[in-house]
Parts: C-alpha cells; structure tokens; sequence
C-alpha cells in the first residue's frame, strides 16, 4: 500500500461531499488493451464486476448514460427502449471531454457536467460492489452497485448484449 496522497477526481469530491462510502484502485493504464482484462488481472478481481460508461445521444438529441459489464456491449435497441426513445448513437469520441468533463477511458458516471439520464445493466446487483471509472484513466472506484445507482438516479435495467 502506497503512501502517496491520492489526487481527487470530480467523482471522488462528489461521493465525499454526499458522504457515500467507496474504495479505490489504481492500475496502469494500457491505451492498446481497452478490453478490461488487465485492469481485471492488475486488481485481481473478474472482469464481470468492472462495468463502463457509455454516452449516447438518443433520437431527441438528448444525452443518455449507461453502465454496462466491461466486457460486454451496449444493445442499443435495448437501451432505446429503456430511454425511451426511437434510437440512441454512441457519441463521437471527440464529443467526450466537452459533454462529460471526462476523456475517453476515464469517463465515470459520476460527476459527469450535468446529470444525465443513467442506466446501469441489471447485472451489477449480483455483486457487493462494482468497478467503475474513477474520472480518469488507471483509477477505479468500488462502490456498492445500488448505492450508485441511487446517487445517479439511475436505473437497472437489462441492456447489455446477450
């Protein structure tokens, strides 16, 4: 266990501020291995409990979140339905920064400009705690799934890929 003074990311100053409870991990980011298997391997847990965040923009150009398993994929049918609307489109990468505050591979649900509609796949309630990005890349936060879910008031639902 390292000494050093962790910088604080903008989702680590919001879940203070609220007083929520959550850990973190740290591990070297590797930009050719977007898969989660080394930041699965480097914290030693199963990729299943390391989860994304994904920003789309639906039919009515709003902003959508969701939460999916790192090692699965976003249906987007799935998650049209679940925002109700016709479609929704992953955003542009370049998009990233100036809608969220966050770059690519360090984009946390939490924390993000605004609050953005959030929906997190129903799979992350078989777990005591997930791991999403903690607001920049090589940093996880670990937190109780439904405690963030309820901090983003966001909802659980099935949109992942079978």
């Amino acid at each position: 266990m390292s000494k050093h003074k962790q910088e604080k990311t903008n989702a680590m100053r919001m879940l203070d501020q609220a007083g929520i409870s959550y850990e973190t991990g740290e591990y070297e980011y590797d930009e050719s291995d977007l898969s989660g298997d080394h930041v699965a391997e480097y914290l030693g847990i199963s990729k299943e409990e390391i989860f994304k965040t994904l920003v789309t923009r639906g039919s009515d150009k709003e902003i959508y979140v969701f939460v999916v398993p790192v090692s699965g994929e976003l249906d987007l049918k799935k998650a049209a339905s679940a925002a109700g609307v016709k479609k929704v489109e992953m955003i542009h990468v370049k998009e990233i920064m100036g809608i969220t505050g966050y770059i690519r591979g360090g984009c946390s649900p939490v924390g993000m400009k605004k609050a953005y509609p959030t929906f997190i796949d129903e799979t992350a309630i078989l777990f005591d705690r997930i791991y999403i990005s903690g607001g920049k890349r090589g940093l996880q936060i670990i937190i109780d799934p439904q405690t963030l879910a309820d901090f983003t008031d966001a909802q659980l639902v099935d949109i992942a890929k079978e």
